[in-house]
């Protein structure tokens, strides 16, 4: 079949190809597939000559000749949709020539790597809702003149564009709130501030700037590559939160502290960070098979077996990274735990320094309005119980001093057992020290030894 190609441009400089799929990008074999995919699912068809150029491909899986190969990309939606329905969409997109082996093998959910009929296929798909931002699915199958990857979402980086369509490129002005009586046309091209705060949150370029592939080996370090940098782009976003929380935290606003307790927002990070601590992990089982199984093929470059040991290393570190990010959420948790106990704590002072102020009066209330009449020795008209009143009262502080020395018994018990203790014990050695001193007294004035 014939391909479409434009005219190469000096470093590979050529547009990009509609993400959005068409009548003409889905295979002409199968019509009906367009009726079932959604437009949410984005593609993205390169082939390449081996000399640093790169071409666009209409979306027909076929292999390259000679030095050119291929490269098919699928994105799927982060949306609540099933696994079922994502092994649906690919198989509407690579069947033929891919089979139902194959489409498992790239939308199954967790690590692996290993040869699926020929070709080899890894992946680090992680479970968890697909809509959530710490879900990262990455599937790739690799053959020697082609590339076929599926990841869920985009994937900064991923892709090829032309120099000139770069933002990095053009001389920016920043729109600011602050500066709304300012010239901004004179400046040059306008970003928004929120556009600046995401770039700075991103530890890589842009597509603009991503070095052609000229080989297979190239590609895969590519992929692999993209896959490391968002995980550090997500890291990022992460510290720069915890960083802007820690700022808010030490102005000691009390809605604040108030407000992350019932949203629970630290242990949401700490269960975030746990995900990416288990795609991490999923990495570090992945990648260094993926080196040792291309390192036996003809077609991995040397210097690309290097780089991917790179790569393994930045994973390491960035699990490092995770776990302190994760020690600094933990601690802040502990903090705002001691904070609310110290509230509760003052709020239980408040209350028992009214309890306090009112119990004197409560007493006194209660005792002078005692109704003693009808109670047993209160009898006001005998003239032997003619004082009930004080009676009562000599009763309940009886009862009071029988309570006290309830609490008190155990440690006048505590301190009774001690003092005879004490006493056995100084009565033990004079009796020790009398026996000593007649011994040795008697052993003098008979001039003999001590017998040992």
């Amino acid at each position: 079949m014939e391909l479409a190609r434009e005219e190469p441009i000096a470093n590979g400089d050529v547009g990009e190809i509609d993400r959005e799929p068409t009548v003409d990008s889905l295979p002409h074999e199968n019509p009906a597939a367009l009726a079932r995919l959604p437009r949410m699912v984005r593609q993205k068809a390169y082939i390449f000559d081996g000399h640093g150029n790169y071409y666009n491909k209409e979306w027909v899986i076929t292999e390259g000749t000679g030095q050119e190969f291929c490269w098919y990309h699928v994105e799927l939606p982060r949306s609540n949709q099933k696994l079922t329905s994502s092994a649906q969409w690919l198989i509407d997109l690579l069947c033929p020539p891919l089979k139902l082996q194959d489409i498992l093998s790239l939308v199954s959910n967790g690590p692996f790597c290993g040869f699926v009929d020929g070709a080899l296929v890894f992946r680090v798909n992680s479970s968890g809702t697909p809509s959530s931002n710490f879900t990262f699915r990455l599937a790739a199958r690799v053959t020697e003149n082609s590339v076929i990857t599926v990841s869920l979402g985009h994937i900064p980086r991923v892709g090829f564009s032309p120099t000139s369509q770069s933002l990095l490129s053009e001389i920016p002005s920043v729109e600011s709130p602050y500066r709304r009586g300012t010239n901004k046309e004179a400046a040059g091209t306008l970003i928004k501030e929120h556009v600046l705060e995401f770039l700075l949150t991103m530890n890589h370029s842009e597509e603009a700037d991503n070095p052609v592939p000229k080989t297979v080996s190239n590609l895969v370090v590519h992929i692999l590559d993209t896959h490391v940098d968002h995980l550090q782009d997500t890291v990022t976003k992460l510290e720069m939160e915890l960083e802007a929380v820690e700022l808010d935290m030490d102005k000691g606003s009390f809605a604040l502290k108030k407000q992350m307790l019932d949203d629970r927002r630290f242990p949401k990070m700490h269960l975030n960070l746990q995900r990416l601590l288990q795609v991490i992990a999923h990495g570090e089982q992945v990648l260094p098979r993926v080196k040792e199984k291309c390192s036996t093929k003809g077609w991995f470059a040397s210097q690309d077996i290097n780089a991917s040991e790179e790569l393994i290393g930045r994973l390491r570190r960035l699990k490092e990274n995770v776990g302190f990010i994760a020690n600094r959420v933990t601690a802040i948790q502990a903090g705002l735990d001691s904070w609310q106990a110290e509230q509760i704590n003052r709020k239980l002072y408040y209350l028992s320094f009214l309890s306090i102020v009112f119990l004197p009066l409560s007493i006194i209330t209660g005792v002078f309005g005692m109704n003693v009449g009808g109670v047993p020795w209160t009898g006001q008209d005998d003239p032997e119980l003619e004082d009930g009143f004080q009676n009562v009262i000599l009763l309940c502080l009886g009862m009071l001093l029988l309570v006290l020395l309830c609490f008190l018994f155990p440690s006048a018990w505590a301190s009774f057992a001690s003092w005879r203790q004490r006493i056995g014990m100084k009565r033990s050695w004079s009796i020790n020290r009398k026996s000593f001193l007649k011994r040795t007294i008697g052993l003098q004035e008979r001039k003999g030894y001590l017998r040992i």
